[in-house]
């Protein structure tokens, strides 16, 4: 929204921030399209306060303005000038003339220009440009103006609007598509309406409109033409799945058609497929189920099980982090590329996932998706592609390209759509890593989300606060992370484990989808933060050498940044900078800034470590946090009133509990740490508050 207002509007900040403030929310957050022509603010009054213009020229600039198009042989007709007579003309120096092409000097005149026009005036020229364009034979240019230019209902051009509106928005440009169908619907009935609104609906859809898509779809239901109810059915659900957070709860069967009609009962099977895969992108197991159930049925009907059924039960399945799944593919952008990369990534080969992706530009691959038919080309399918490859990115550590791409694919595309809201995550965690905060483009995706879908922001501020060196805020928002049920989303994005242990491996963990290498990584983070003095040595040399292995950089930083830390606590200086500087390397090559300049700190701490200045104010917070790991807590709250020398008699009445009690606390303190007393126990601690 805001790219296209700094392209229309001139980069005014001062007129898009009055132009923002008189959208409808819907329209600020980019669920509605801006309204055209945008309106006319004071600040825009009054860069064209002082402009005469004659009829003439006045005429041009609103043809110009009200056109589909910058085509300049149709504007020389309109006029009767020569493109040579025009520029030497006052009107002139407000047009930008080249190569058989026009456009405004200053985009702002053609909002002015329609705003300070009569409408009858504005009315006469869509009437002069109908008529020229008829003599040329441009019967869609035609029958827009002339529609544009009708007082009464004209069904005529109605129907030629929704034809070309479809053609348009199958091609991938909705917002004209949206144009057209939204112009038809006010000209056409009974079942022409239905399907007018149909185009409009799928155009908005397409373009991430959802609050639009839902308007439009909705309004064929109940009572709509079956068949373009049934055509709407998959765009409906996949707009209000983004608006609410979840598929709608109901019956597939309670919608499906009430003919023996192929077309009809496939477009009821493709919105079982569509709605499958989105219950799987949000964790929904039981409701993509339902919806697989009526997928096969549907497919069963229509015989789609190779094209439609197959691909689409081992994406769903994929997406809910089941791994073991025959090598299914089917054809076009999602059905066929998306899932065959991310089964390449899943299985251990990003870089084939990638390639897969990279393959073929949308705009050259041909193939039909039968999951998204009409929809191959639109932008909320390149946003899936874009994700997509973001995810993989990051996946492979490559932290600061995936950086790139999902910011230039944020200016133009519906990010926050597709993975229910995987964009959104990913922009975060990346502006993190990258920045150490998150930046102005995440934190607009993020306030863009409708209510339902806001993201979980207490990993992001962990991680802020970590690499900020606040490990206690970290630390805490943590747990407050795992208190809440650790909700994360299913495809693997890079979290926090230094400071607790997030559960990604072992029987309890939850469905994750990520490739091998990542539960590795993850693996020996778990192992170096819960190791103890007793196996340290041995723990450290397997998971440096299982660390060698990963071909992360990020991944692989992660593990050397916890080794060089957990070296430090046992006071071997020489191997913790050995660690950290790896560290440090790694994380710059990944394009990981944020990260990188945190083991920097550690390392300048680690030289100047004994000074005043680095003792933190509560000597203990940090080492409570890491023993919270590997003991239980009222073992922790013996161990911390022991390292600051109370006896075992006031830990007793501390706590509210026998000495016998305490003794035996103390006794597995020492065994889980491997200390032999107070007094190692209380180096460890300042050691471990130290370093950490």
């Amino acid at each position: 929204m805001v790219s296209r207002l700094a392209v229309e509007l001139q980069d005014d900040v001062l007129a898009i921030r009055e132009v923002v403030e008189r959208l409808l929310p819907s329209q600020r957050t980019g669920l509605r399209p801006l309204p055209t022509p945008l309106p006319v603010v004071p600040a825009i009054a009054a860069r064209f306060h002082d402009l005469i213009l004659p009829a003439r020229d006045r005429d041009l600039l609103l043809a110009l303005s009200v056109s589909l198009d910058d085509r300049l042989d149709p504007l020389l007709t309109f006029d009767g000038r020569s493109a040579l007579e025009i520029s030497a003309a006052p009107v002139g120096r407000h047009l930008i003339v080249r190569a058989g092409r026009v456009r405004f000097t200053d985009t702002r005149l053609a909002i002015w220009v329609q705003a300070r026009t009569d409408p009858a005036i504005i009315g006469a020229v869509h009437d002069r440009l109908s008529g020229m364009f008829r003599s040329r034979g441009d019967g869609m240019s035609a029958d827009w103006h002339r529609a544009r230019a009708s007082l009464e209902r004209d069904p005529r051009a109605a129907a030629e609007l929704t034809r070309i509106a479809r053609e348009l928005s199958e091609a991938g440009h909705p917002d004209r598509a949206l144009l057209l169908a939204r112009e038809a619907t006010k000209h056409a009935d009974g079942a022409d309406r239905d399907e007018a609104r149909l185009v409009a609906g799928a155009a908005s859809v397409g373009a991430g409109f959802a609050v639009e898509a839902a308007e439009w779809l909705g309004s064929l239901f109940p009572d709509g033409t079956q068949r373009y109810r049934l055509q709407g059915l998959a765009g409906l659900i996949t707009a209000r799945a983004h608006l609410h957070g979840a598929v709608p709860d109901v019956d597939p069967n309670s919608l499906r058609p009430r003919t023996d009609d192929t077309g009809d009962w496939y477009s009821w099977t493709r919105a079982a497929a569509l709605a499958a895969v989105l219950c799987a992108e949000r964790g929904d197991r039981p409701g993509m189920r339902r919806w697989l159930d009526a997928l096969r049925v549907g497919t069963a009907r229509v015989g789609a099980e190779r094209e439609l059924r197959d691909p689409v039960i081992a994406l769903s399945w994929l997406l809910v982090g089941e791994r073991d799944l025959d090598d299914i593919a089917g054809t076009g952008p999602l059905s066929g590329r998306m899932l065959c990369a991310l089964r390449a990534a899943v299985d251990g080969d990003v870089d084939l996932g990638l390639r897969t992706l990279e393959a073929a530009e949308p705009i050259m691959d041909g193939e039909l998706d039968p999951l998204v038919a009409g929809f191959e080309f639109s932008p909320v399918v390149r946003a899936y592609l874009s994700v997509a490859e973001t995810l993989l990115l990051v996946w492979r550590g490559d932290i600061g390209r995936a950086r790139d791409r999902l910011l230039l694919a944020a200016r133009e595309l519906p990010i926050a759509m597709p993975f229910a809201g995987l964009g959104v995550v990913l922009a975060r965690r990346l502006d993190l890593a990258v920045l150490g905060e998150v930046g102005p483009v995440s934190r607009s995706l993020t306030a863009a989300l409708p209510p339902a879908m806001k993201t979980d922001v207490l990993v992001d501020r962990a991680i802020a606060s970590y690499l900020a060196g606040a490990f206690d805020d970290a630390a805490a928002s943590m747990r407050l992370w795992i208190d809440l049920g650790a909700p994360r989303t299913t495809l693997s994005v890079p979290g926090l484990d230094e400071v607790a242990a997030t559960g990604e491996t072992g029987p309890d963990a939850p469905s994750i989808v990520a490739p091998p290498e990542v539960f590795l990584a993850h693996e020996l983070r778990i192992r170096v933060a819960t190791a103890v003095d007793a196996r340290w040595r041995s723990e450290h040399d397997e998971v440096h050498a299982s660390a060698r292995t990963l071909r992360s950089p990020f991944a692989r930083a992660r593990v050397e940044s916890m080794l060089g830390v957990q070296c430090a606590i046992h006071d071997e200086i020489g191997a913790a900078r050995s660690h950290l500087r790896s560290a440090r390397h790694l994380f710059e090559l990944a394009g990981a800034t944020a990260w990188a300049r945190s083991v920097g700190d550690r390392l300048d701490r680690l030289e100047s470590r004994g000074t005043e200045a680095d003792v933190p104010a509560d000597p203990l917070s940090a080492c409570r946090h890491v023993w919270s790991q590997l003991l239980t807590a009222r073992e922790v709250e013996v161990a911390m009133l022991a390292v600051v020398g109370a006896g075992n008699k006031d830990i007793a009445a501390a706590l509210g509990v026998s000495v016998r009690t305490v003794e035996v606390h103390l006794g597995r303190v020492f065994a889980k740490l491997d200390v032999r007393g107070r007094v190692e126990l209380t180096a460890l601690a300042h050691r471990t508050n130290r370093h950490v």
